[in-house]
């Protein structure tokens, strides 16, 4: 089984190749403003890496949010162009899901944390055995904050400065671990995959009003 992950979600390009359980190559780089440039060529110089052509992928994993905008569509717009191409299907990936699975302190729970500013984030809560204690969303900080017992300990995943009393740790993704733990899940069509922002955008906010 050969996949391709995609994640740029936020300023960072995190991308790899599994091959058969095993990672043959990655990159995690900050991108900042250059991420919707030079993204697709990076992604392109992972095959020669992982000494495999496109069209030997089974599936591509893509990250659809939440996160920034314009980075969540960037690498959907990626991951579509491609398997549509090579009509191979897309396994969509939430993001905090992918910074839990991730966490160091593997018998912590995990908070991953988005930046959304305003004292609000997009957050989420998952048990030592990835089970879903609060569901993605889009929150405010002091309000996820109170649906966490003071007997758990947590971890919370960020690349953000974000003040919290929990112990914090940098997002470094496990790409084999993320891989792994979505593969058996079946691929969906291109055509179908969408981002998911969690947050209304300000027009869908100011309709809310009237």
């Amino acid at each position: 089984m050969k996949i391709l992950y995609v994640d740029t979600s936020s300023n960072y390009l995190y991308s790899g190749i599994v091959i058969d359980d095993s990672i043959k190559c990655e990159i995690k780089e900050e991108l900042g403003k250059d991420l919707s440039k030079v993204a697709l060529p990076k992604i392109i110089k992972l095959f020669d890496e992982a000494s495999i052509a496109p069209q030997d992928l089974d599936k591509i994993m893509v990250v659809i949010g939440p996160g920034s905008f314009t980075g969540v569509r960037i690498g959907v717009t990626i991951a579509k162009t491609i398997a549509w191409s090579l009509d191979i299907p897309i396994v969509p990936v939430s993001g905090l899901t992918a910074m839990a699975l991730s966490n160091p302190m593997s018998d912590n729970y995990s908070m991953p944390l988005i930046d959304a500013r305003r004292g609000y984030v997009y957050g989420a809560l998952y048990d030592k055995d990835m089970n879903s204690v609060v569901e993605d969303t889009h929150i405010e900080l002091e309000e996820l904050k109170n649906k966490v017992k003071n007997n758990q300990p947590i971890t919370v995943i960020t690349n953000n400065d974000i003040e919290i009393s929990y112990d914090v740790v940098k997002y470094n993704p496990d790409i084999l671990k993320i891989v792994n733990y979505f593969k058996g899940r079946e691929g969906v069509n291109p055509h179908l995959v969408n981002p998911i922002y969690l947050k209304k955008t300000e027009a869908e906010e100011k309709a809310n009003l009237w």
